[in-house]
């Protein structure tokens, strides 16, 4: 998925306009009273930022970084995850040879939710939950109106431990939206990121690949740290 203008100016996040979320289980409105057109004007990269760490896997001293930026509604973000995560994962993080950080991008309203639903279930569960996100991307979608994203992304929260009103909550915190939405817009400028999936090992990045490409970049990248 593509984005060209992704970063310019704050232009990508004008694609997220009209944030607030349709209605809850019982068909009544949830009141956020925001959009994400304000959240965006305002979202700077400071203290705020802080509030929405890196996600990460493997230990801190692996030799090399892999930092994946993607979108939870980005197919190939999903395909990247069905067929190349799991093999990088038990032949290169669980082995401690990459330490991997996961870097949310917010294309559309919709992939903001499903962050701040993985983001709430908290540090400890976030991968599992993005795994479910990915898993059911389509399921989720649905029909594409916001109503029904609201309640799917509310099920998969529940599904992983939380209460509807856990993720009612989560989904109207203003200030999490911004701090997100600030660290996005930070991480991506600095890093160049223009499509997803979108990879950058050791610094320097690349695009979306097989697990045999990816595999060979991370082989060399280890012989050249064994020398």
């Amino acid at each position: 998925m593509s984005k060209t203008s992704m970063i310019a100016a704050g232009a990508a996040l004008a694609v997220l306009a009209g944030i607030g979320l349709s209605a809850n289980r019982a068909g009544t409105p949830l009141t956020q009273g925001f959009s994400t057109a304000a959240l965006a004007q305002e979202a700077t990269p400071s203290a705020e930022a802080q509030r929405v760490p890196d996600m990460v896997l493997g230990v801190a001293e692996a030799p090399v970084e892999v930092i994946e930026y993607a979108s939870f509604t980005c197919p190939h973000c999903a395909h990247f995850h069905e067929t190349v995560f799991d093999d990088l994962k038990r032949d290169y993080i669980d082995t401690g040879k990459v330490r991997f950080v996961y870097r949310e991008v917010y294309f559309d309203r919709f992939g903001l939710w499903a962050a701040a639903v993985a983001r709430c279930a908290g540090p400890e569960k976030y991968f599992a939950v993005a795994d479910m996100i990915y898993d059911t991307q389509k399921e989720w979608i649905g029909d594409g109106t916001p109503a029904t994203i609201a309640d799917n992304l509310r099920k998969i929260g529940i599904k992983a431990g939380m209460t509807a009103e856990q993720v009612d909550a989560c989904l109207r915190d203003e200030d999490q939206m911004k701090a997100m939405i600030a660290t996005y817009q930070a991480n991506a400028t600095r890093d160049g990121i223009n499509s997803t999936p979108s990879f950058v090992i050791d610094g320097t990045k690349y695009s979306n690949m097989s697990y045999a490409d990816f595999s060979a970049i991370l082989d060399e990248k280890l012989a050249e740290k064994a020398e």
